[in-house]
């Protein structure tokens, strides 16, 4: 029920929140039911300009926008369309596909597919001068959009950030999406959008990728893993509000100072880093973190079978895309063969928690703070239990930042006096080999994804690290550990491997 015109209004600016390019809005309703009204606060909603001037497009049938961001807005007035034909000759259909589509007298368009926000709207003058009820529904997904953007609404009510600005923030490369909420007095907050996973086809034994590799189904494991780390006195967001059905948290702004420079790592703040996972590696940690009340998340293993199917990647995506060539056959199986021979031996004896993209992009620097507190940690949602030396793999060889191998050794040397004062049993020589093992393991699964990520997902801008990848899995390929695998490579690959050197120093042919 809206029982004036400010309430049409504010369900406009509501409708804004979440409407995306490629989406219809089909508006309904006889003359006089607040059509124009609506769409007229969702325009200059979506252009960020409460005065802009949005005619009735009665007699021009079509009145294009732009809106913030770059996006493209369309409202349509059907009423007067004689034929169909006259939206050809208009381009509507071109217009559309791109742009959030606005159509009053949607009856005429005819069947439509994709993301559709139906709203009827009737007066109700029972209820006072103006009052109209709209019946609202959607179809292409958009149902369950507006179910989370009204659940958004609640949350942010509840957690008195209703009146703060929402600035879209960068993602990542997964489905998630972030926003920046500020009040009026400057105070901030992070918005985390993370519906729960579908999941995908079954790609192996019946089981999805997501599955395989476990990866989190739900953002039930971020708070379960942001309150454990939290608990052992790390900076990890305090969390404000959330709702866990929906998806939706509202958490800490740790801010955006980072632990690299335009030199590459910060010696000092990669230090900190490396003694985190030194303290964080040598606590005894449980396997099985409280969400809420009743809720828990089980943190699950970093098995064989995640890891393994990681490495595939490289065959299955790498080596075609980047390299113009199909392994199949053969060699694939010696490949898989011989990184399942190369994993059972680093099993760990007590696994830790993996938070699986320990890198730059997740460190925040918090000079304000003291201690290891100084270290910010955000994306931690696929956290598992593995091995130590995963997460120091993955900080040390930051697909995204370069390192030298001299400064690499200077601070695993670090780590392992860190846990050879808190554990003197240490073993430097078995976690050596994991090490080596792993980073490799890690480089072979990235360059896999981030290939993935351009041919499949249209994001070439990953392809720029992969020289540097491909440089992390030449130096981890080194180790007497991957001995085999480095053959496997001189062979299938030998761009990937440094060539051999001959006595005299010539490159060997």
């Amino acid at each position: 029920m809206l029982p004036d015109e400010s309430a049409t209004e504010d369900l406009g600016r509501f409708l804004a929140e979440f409407l995306m390019p490629g989406d219809l809005v089909a508006l309904s309703g006889g003359l006089g039911g607040g059509k124009s009204t609506l769409a007229r606060a969702l325009i200059r909603e979506l252009a960020d300009d409460p005065a802009l001037d949005v005619p009735s497009p009665t007699f021009t049938l079509i009145q294009p926008y732009e809106a913030k961001g770059g996006r493209q807005i369309v409202h349509a007035d059907l009423y007067r369309l004689r034929s169909p034909d006259e939206l050809v000759e208009l381009g509507f259909d071109e217009m559309a596909e791109t742009a959030i589509t606005l159509v009053e007298w949607p009856e005429r368009l005819g069947y439509r597919e994709g993301p559709i926000l139906s709203i009827d709207l009737s007066l109700r003058a029972e209820y006072g001068d103006g009052a109209r009820f709209a019946r609202i529904d959607g179809s292409g997904g958009m149902a369950a959009r507006l179910k989370r953007a009204r659940a958004l609404r609640i949350l942010l009510d509840r957690s008195g950030w209703d009146e703060a600005a929402r600035i879209a923030m960068q993602g990542d490369a997964s489905s998630r999406a972030y926003e920046r909420l500020v009040k009026p007095d400057g105070t901030s907050a992070v918005l985390m959008i993370s519906p729960a996973r579908a999941d995908g086809p079954p790609v192996r034994n019946g089981k999805p990728y997501s599955a395989i590799v476990k990866l989190a189904e739900s953002v039930h494991a971020f708070v379960g893993v942001d309150r454990g780390l939290r608990a052992l006195g790390f900076s990890a967001p305090r969390i404000f509000g959330e709702d866990l059905n929906e998806g939706l948290l509202i958490i800490e702004d740790l801010g955006s100072e980072p632990v690299v420079d335009a030199n590459g790592p910060r010696p000092e703040r990669y230090a900190e880093a490396v003694r985190l996972l030194a303290k964080l590696h040598a606590t005894e940690l449980p396997g099985v973190l409280p969400v809420a009340d009743g809720i828990d998340h089980v943190l699950p293993p970093y098995d064989l079978e995640a890891l393994l199917f990681e490495t595939e990647l490289l065959p299955d995506w790498y080596c075609p895309a980047i390299r113009g060539a199909s392994l199949t056959g053969p060699a694939r199986s010696e490949f898989v063969a011989l990184w399942a021979e190369a994993l059972r031996g680093v099993e760990p004896e007590r696994p830790t928690w993996t938070l699986r993209d320990y890198h730059s992009p997740n460190l925040i620097w918090l000079p304000q703070r003291e201690g290891l507190e100084r270290i910010g940690v955000i994306d931690f949602q696929d956290a598992v239990l593995g091995h130590p030396a995963y997460d120091l793999a993955s900080l040390l060889q930051d697909a995204r930042v370069d390192a030298t191998a001299e400064f690499e050794l200077r601070l695993l040397g670090l780590y392992v006096r860190e846990r050879r004062a808190r554990e003197p049993d240490f073993d430097m020589q078995g976690f050596a080999r994991a090490y080596a093992v792993l980073a490799a393991q890690r480089a072979t699964k990235i360059l896999g994804i981030f290939a993935r990520l351009d041919r499949r997902d249209g994001k070439p801008g990953y392809l720029a690290h992969l020289p540097r990848i491909e440089g992390y899995l030449s130096r981890n390929l080194a180790h007497p550990a991957l001995t085999r695998l480095r053959l496997w490579h001189e062979e299938h690959l030998p761009d990937l491997v440094p060539k051999p050197v001959s006595e005299a120093g010539a490159e060997e042919p």
